[in-house]
């Protein structure tokens, strides 16, 4: 009897839990709502359940599906708050101080996310108004195998001084210009991801209705998370014994760190370089690398320093067996002291212990910061280093699979209203900016169809950055600019071109005000735009490029002469060139190329000496006028689950 008791009483404990009405974590306080449009207002409760919502004027009544779902339609309100929200079933739900405005959804990777505590002017920012009108819906980092009905929790914060750091710097600089134009309220729903590439954040029917991923995306199993985990690590542990030579089961830490040490049959790899990019796709985890320095009598007259680059993420690193420096900041630089008495004449080991614990891994940064410096020299640690696993971590980072980001950061979304969205993201395609053609704008439409067939999109082009390549040898950086400016072809999209605010030794550079004001610009469709390349006609040994929107021209520094610009005949060796305007063209033309067929524009990573503007100082997009074969055009994304 004591025991049908219990058996009742936990049953009655469920039904209770059960017929609990609730809604998405994202339904809060201080919430926005789009004005002008319908209102999907959707949650969970108990199957066969009544749910009431009133907000306003308006009482909207819904009844939960077997599964437990329920959703109401609130007519198109205009703007203005603060309003209550009520959501009644078994239980009442109360949101208080919501605003009726404008939502976008802000997604991308790290110069998205970056927030606003860590760019230039936010102590300007602190003492300056609070802006009430303009909220923030900060998404938590997660990734799922299948689309998710709900986020991690999370609330809209209101924009003031102890809450604007956290805000997206982007994002917010966008936000006080449009509230600053128009007086509507802003909501931002943030939902990015530092380091994330755009085939985790496109959803798999999108995938699945495209031709040119339909092939990709039939290779990976409609599985959970938990098991597609559990697969994904027995597929790298056996990679890695098939592709390397490497079995985890052999390491031993205390033989590793000895000068003595036998690493003649380790495999190697390329410093600095992320080794996810060398045939250790999905590696999270220890990773071991090692290093031979041979150092003379007269480098041994003080300490050393051995400098690092940086690491992604965490390194403990070892010189000759002992302990010299640790860090787990994957965008800091190391710099580490070798004591004068743990360096000798002749073999020298340098040993670093990282863990990467999602994406990326390894030594990366700029290779000159990847040395030994001591008394008497500087000794290039850039090349082949050794390296050995200790241990794979069981789990999935968000860029080894398709999908994933979206699944967990947009789908529970769906169908929230928005006014439209801004995009920031490619660093992390740009070896595989041929296909971006194609991805892009495949994550584009996919996003329509779930939010709105013509919405809005915003996005920024690659800013500067000091990456290999050029117009000879090839820059995946310059074609994934080329690759963001194509797919201005979609109607209702913009871009803002970043060449002149970048830093070219920071991916991340500090200047959002002005990302996040040119944003701002294209939302209020004011004519500020950035041109981009139109048409060329060569003129016997010149060549005048046109551009649209067609606006007058000028240079950035008064100079006569209009910088960036390169020239190649039909052997295809592109030359610097002289460029000049005339009007709203720029004629273009080198002593090299006495048959010209094709100009080249900013074709480099670090474009910063391009100098091409509009009257209203916004940078002319790089661009080239040719179609010859691109360095990126053979990589291809793929699911790694051999």
């Amino acid at each position: 009897m004591k025991q049908k008791i219990i058996i009742l009483l936990l049953f009655f404990a469920v039904k209770l839990f059960t017929a609990t009405v609730s809604v998405p974590h994202f339904f809060s306080h201080n919430l926005v709502l789009q004005r002008d449009a319908k209102i999907p207002v959707w949650g969970f409760a108990e199957p066969n359940e009544k749910v009431t919502v009133t907000f306003k004027n308006q009482l909207k009544t819904a009844v939960t599906d077997a599964s437990g779902n329920w959703k109401v339609i609130l007519n198109e309100e205009k703007f203005g708050g603060p309003f209550e929200m009520k959501i009644s079933g078994s239980n009442e739900i109360v949101l208080k101080n919501i605003l009726i405005g404008d939502v976008w959804l802000c997604s991308g990777q790290s110069n998205m996310e970056w927030n606003l505590a860590r760019v230039d002017g936010f102590q300007d920012e602190l003492i300056q108004q609070n802006f009430p009108l303009i909220r923030h819906l900060k998404v938590e980092r997660a990734i799922n195998t299948l689309p998710q009905k709900n986020i991690a929790p999370t609330e809209w914060k209101i924009a003031n001084a102890s809450t604007i750091g956290d805000f997206s710097g982007v994002a917010y600089f966008f936000a006080k210009n449009m509230y600053r134009e128009t007086k509507i309220p802003i909501g931002l729903i943030n939902s990015s991801w530092g380091g994330t590439n755009v085939e985790t954040w496109i959803p798999r029917n999108g995938f699945e209705n495209s031709v040119d991923f339909r092939d990709m995306i039939s290779k990976m199993p409609k599985i959970s998370l938990d098991s597609l985990t559990k697969f994904s690590t027995a597929s790298k542990i056996a990679g890695l014994q098939k592709k390397h030579q490497i079995n985890t089961l052999d390491f031993n830490e205390t033989f590793y760190l000895k000068n003595d040490f036998d690493d003649t049959k380790l495999p190697e790899i390329y410093q600095p370089k992320r080794w996810e990019d060398q045939g250790f796709e999905g590696l999270d985890g220890i990773v071991w690398l090692r290093k031979k320095v041979i150092l003379t009598q007269e480098d041994l007259a003080g300490n050393a320093t051995l400098f690092l680059s940086q690491i992604d993420d965490e390194d403990v690193t070892y010189f000759n067996g002992k302990q010299i420096g640790t860090n787990n900041s994957y965008d800091a630089e190391r710099v580490y002291t070798v004591p004068q008495n743990l360096l000798k004449v002749g073999e020298n080991i340098i040993v670093a212990k990282i863990t990467d614990n999602g994406s990326g891994g390894g030594i990366w940064g700029e290779p000159e910061k990847l040395k030994l410096v001591t008394s008497k020299s500087s000794i290039s640690l850039t090349g082949n280093w050794k390296i050995t696993v200790e241990k794979i971590f069981n789990k999935i980072n968000e860029n080894e699979f398709p999908s994933l980001a979206y699944n967990a950061m947009i789908a529970p979304l769906i169908p929230f209203q928005l006014k439209g969205i801004l995009w920031y993201q490619g660093e992390s395609n740009a070896d595989r900016a041929a296909e971006y053609n194609k991805s892009f704008p495949l994550l584009i439409n996919s996003w329509r169809e779930k939010f709105g067939k013509q919405l809005p999109f915003y996005y920024v082009q690659l800013a500067t950055f000091e990456t290999p390549g050029n117009s000879n040898e090839g820059s995946a950086w310059a074609e994934m600019r080329e690759a963001q400016t194509n797919t201005l072809k979609l109607q209702n999209t913009g871009m803002v071109v970043t060449t002149d605010i970048g830093n070219p030794k920071d991916i991340h550079p500090g200047n959002k005000k002005s990302v996040g004001e040119r944003l701002a610009n294209l939302a209020l469709n004011n004519g500020q735009v950035s041109p981009v390349f139109k048409d060329f006609k060569v003129q016997k040994n010149k060549i005048s490029v046109g551009f649209k929107p067609s606006v007058n021209l000028k240079t950035s520094d008064n100079s006569a002469e209009v910088k960036g610009f390169e020239i190649a005949g039909n052997d295809r060796i592109f030359y610097p060139a002289t460029a000049k305007i005339f009007k709203n063209r720029v004629v273009v033309i080198s002593d090299k190329v006495k048959n010209p067929v094709a100009v080249r524009f900013g074709w480099k990573g670090d474009a910063s000496e391009n100098n091409l503007v509009t009257e209203n100082n916004l940078p002319v997009s790089p661009f080239r006028t040719d179609n010859f074969p691109l360095s990126t055009e053979k990589v291809r994304y793929r699911v790694n689950l051999d």
